[in-house]
């Protein structure tokens, strides 16, 4: 397809077609899946299914790829579907409007999954799609944080056990290790987190070119994995 032109000069068109017969599974298409999520749809992966039950608000815009004023209280998989339709009309995009939990996390697995992507915030759900991801043996990259971050040169893909400075990553590799799993891919940051001033301690500082960096690299680390 003449829409794939520029990117079969780099990958050739042979692993274009490769792409189109993948499937994908995405958890969480906020600030970095978002990004994740349009540069996969964008070099032509086939199938990709995508799960998150959040509806797009207004702090979301600065950061998120499908969040505009026209979006606010969409649910994020159907914003999401409809821009894919538009990117490319051809790709298959099953969505799951759901929480990952004990209930839920084996509908994720009724397709064929070639690679799962991890970018999801609540540690009992990464840690539920982490552990089925290896107990099926599919490749699996998890996002640790990227709030509270300003410097996106930061931003790296390594193992769990080389992270440092993420809140995240201490606990996730805490749990981990209670599940005897040792490694894992994971896109993380080496930048201190910054402190900031708020009353709720969930709220988190974001601005719009850290997370979406992160879910760059990620999907080109899942793009490279898929075409070997």
């Amino acid at each position: 397809m003449e829409q794939f032109s520029r990117s079969n000069l780099l990958i050739k068109e042979e692993n274009t077609i490769k792409l189109n017969s993948k499937v994908v599974l995405l958890c969480g298409i906020g600030g970095v899946g978002s990004y994740v999520f349009e540069s996969l749809v964008r070099m032509g992966v086939g199938t990709i299914i995508i799960v998150d039950y959040d509806v797009v608000s207004i702090s979301n815009i600065n950061r998120q790829l499908i969040a505009t004023h026209s979006t606010i209280g969409k649910y994020k998989v159907d914003v999401a579907k409809e821009r894919a339709l538009d990117i490319n009309p051809k790709v298959n995009i099953i969505i799951h409007n759901t929480f990952i939990n004990d209930k839920t996390i084996n509908d994720l697995f009724n397709y064929s999954i070639d690679y799962i992507v991890d970018a999801i915030d609540t540690v009992s759900a990464k840690l539920l799609l982490i552990e089925k991801a290896k107990e099926l043996n599919i490749p699996i990259i998890s996002s640790m944080g990227t709030g509270n971050k300003l410097d996106p040169s930061k931003l790296k893909i390594t193992d769990i056990s080389k992270t440092e400075y993420c809140p995240l990553a201490k606990v996730m590799r805490y749990e981990l290790r209670k599940r005897n799993i040792k490694h894992l891919v994971v896109l993380t940051s080496s930048e201190v987190p910054i402190k900031i001033d708020v009353d709720d301690p969930k709220i988190i500082g974001s601005v719009s070119y850290v997370p979406s960096v992160g879910g760059l690299l990620i999907s080109s680390k899942v793009i490279n994995d898929l075409l070997l």
